[in-house]
């Protein structure tokens, strides 16, 4: 019997007591619960995902979607970024009340990952050419660095695979429980103020183990964050693992290590390590966080099966050391973790470089494009001479490398494809996720709602001085990271006036990552409808703008304002 795992102390002493037994196990493998402990575990168990991609290019490209194999359908297609998407015609009524399958399009939601690369014009047109063939023109940029497809035909994915590698791209394991796509610093090498480059790490962790069957059956999900620069950009506090830039007094530029961050409906601020590690021993730590994840990592409960309970459970001083002694053997020198981000990590607008030249960070609407954008940026990098784009972790892009006799032009012309590099507070600070449109797992509409949302409030409040952060989810799972805005949005059904269901929202204010760092407060027993939220927000911002103190954030207001201002029951005249 493993100590971690001791039989229960009961002792049949009497008539009728319970016999000794043993606790049941969190699946973790190091600790010798090695049988598969639910469908999903079986499903990994009895064909590694990766083999997949084979079927897709020989079988199912050729024979359709009826032929699919359901465990691969619903199961493995994930690991080569493919998910159905929901079929149209079902309300977010049926989205709990309906089975998985009954839900299914015979279309797929694609992923494509950048993992925080730098992407040129070949690269930029290809992806809006997919975009213009395949997607019926859709791709998101999503807060993963991902580029997002949809209406994806099954038959049309190989030769989609064989355009996106000409150019360097994937989608393998930018889904399933897998290392999915990484995020990267957008100013990465290029800002005056980062204190170390990650990209050489991210690019040599995608060479090592992207495809690595060692490290395609995790527990669950895992999301890598790699930064150096101070406004941790690369939302570090939310991810699986993130490598945080650090100037060590001995040691120089390095990076911290942070564990356990995500949201989803039990949400976890990322915990420290406080430790300094070099540029080039970023890759094995990685392995070694990855190694203890797939060990240790709980797989009884798809519930409990990220690392943020394990780390949890286990305390960062554990984890520490059973990272460094059973997968790193050695110890990592200690260091000072670093604090709040000392500006935002947007990067929206325009910044000089450390050579002298500009990056012009811009915003497309809660991160809804096109093909036709996707090419005509491409066109316009090779146009401007700009070195190439990046996308970010907020769902915007950042265009690198312009010459500063170039800035205001390329402007005028990103402007001109709706891509802005002087946007509202509001467009600048508003997220929302796939929603009801495509996800299976969505009750309310989010992408069309966040976007008519901007419009109202630019109305409203057209010289808005300050950014307030709003996030549109359209289920609980945090796609678009409800927990950590200044006003996050969780779509759900609710009463409306009359007593009937309508899509709505329950509340949380006050949160955020970056410049500060906190869950934001859900407000009991208070729901908006959909109907009713321009109003809602108006007047929550209307008494935070009235009632605020000099220089007084959003989220600081919160935690002082009284109910009535957060529920929103001040009318405009009121305040």
């Amino acid at each position: 019997m493993n100590a971690a795992h001791p039989a229960a102390t009961n002792s049949p002493t009497r008539p009728g007591a319970t016999r000794p037994r043993r606790n049941k196990g969190e699946g973790q493998w190091a600790l010798g619960y090695s049988e598969p402990l639910n469908a999903n575990e079986q499903q990994k168990k009895d064909d590694n995902p990766l083999n997949v991609e084979d079927r897709i290019r020989t079988i199912y490209s050729k024979r359709g979607f009826d032929s699919i194999d359901p465990a691969d359908l619903r199961g493995r297609f994930r690991w080569m970024g493919l998910y159905t998407q929901r079929a149209p015609g079902f309300d977010g009524g049926k989205t709990a009340t309906l089975e998985p399958h009954e839900l299914d399009d015979r279309y797929f939601m694609m992923r494509v990952r950048s993992d925080g690369a730098l992407l040129g014009p070949a690269q930029l047109r290809t992806l809006g050419g997919i975009s213009r063939d395949f997607a019926r023109g859709t791709a998101d940029i999503t807060d993963r660095q991902n580029i997002q497809y949809h209406w994806v035909e099954i038959e049309s994915v190989p030769e989609i695979w064989s355009r996106l590698a000409e150019v360097g791209l994937s989608t393998q394991e930018a889904c399933g429980d897998s290392p999915r796509g990484f995020l990267g610093s957008p100013v990465a090498g290029v800002a005056k103020d980062e204190i170390l480059d990650g990209s050489p790490a991210l690019a040599e962790i995608k060479r090592r183990y992207i495809g690595d069957p060692e490290y395609s059956n995790l527990p669950r999900k895992f999301k890598t964050s790699i930064s150096g620069h101070p406004s941790l950009d690369g939302a570090p506090e939310i991810n699986d693992v993130s490598f945080v830039g650090i100037d060590h007094p001995e040691h120089g530029p390095g990076f911290d290590l942070w564990v356990g961050g995500g949201l989803s409906t039990n949400p976890m601020l990322a915990q420290k390590l406080g430790v300094w590690i070099a540029l080039d021993d970023v890759p094995d730590v990685w392995e070694g966080v990855i190694g203890v994840f797939r060990d240790y990592g709980y797989r009884r409960l798809r519930s409990r099966a990220r690392l943020k309970f394990l780390v949890a459970d286990w305390g960062v001083e554990k984890f520490r050391d059973v990272l460094e002694n059973e997968y790193l053997h050695r110890r990592l020198p200690r260091a000072e973790s670093p604090g709040l981000a000392a500006h935002s990590g947007d990067h929206i607008g325009v910044h000089e470089q450390r050579d002298g030249r500009f990056y012009i960070g811009v915003a497309p609407t809660v991160g809804r494009i096109d093909g036709d954008t996707l090419v005509a940026l491409g066109d316009l990098v090779e146009q401007y001479g700009a070195a190439g784009a990046r996308l970010t972790a907020y769902q915007k892009l950042v265009v690198i490398g312009v010459e500063a006799d170039r800035v205001e032009p390329l402007i005028e012309e990103l402007d001109r494809i709706g891509l802005s590099a002087r946007p509202s507070n509001w467009r600048r600070s508003t997220m929302a996720c796939t929603g009801i449109e495509f996800c299976k797992l969505a009750i309310v509409d989010t992408k069309q709602r966040a976007h008519d949302l901007i419009a109202e409030l630019e109305r409203r409040f057209p010289d808005l001085d300050t950014p307030i952060s709003i996030n549109v989810n359209g289920c609980p799972n945090a796609c678009a990271r409800t927990q950590v805005a200044d006003i996050g949005l969780k779509g759900q059904l609710v009463l409306d006036e009359d007593g009937s269901q309508v899509e709505g929202f329950q509340v949380h204010l006050g949160g955020g990552i970056g410049l500060t760092n906190g869950f934001g407060a859900k407000l009991r027993a208070h729901k908006v409808t959909s109907a009713g939220l321009d109003d809602y927000v108006t007047d929550v911002v209307s008494a935070y703008l009235a009632e605020r103190e000099e220089g007084e954030s959003f989220a600081a207001w919160v935690a002082r304002a009284d109910e009535a201002s957060l529920r929103g029951e001040r009318s405009l005249e009121a305040v």
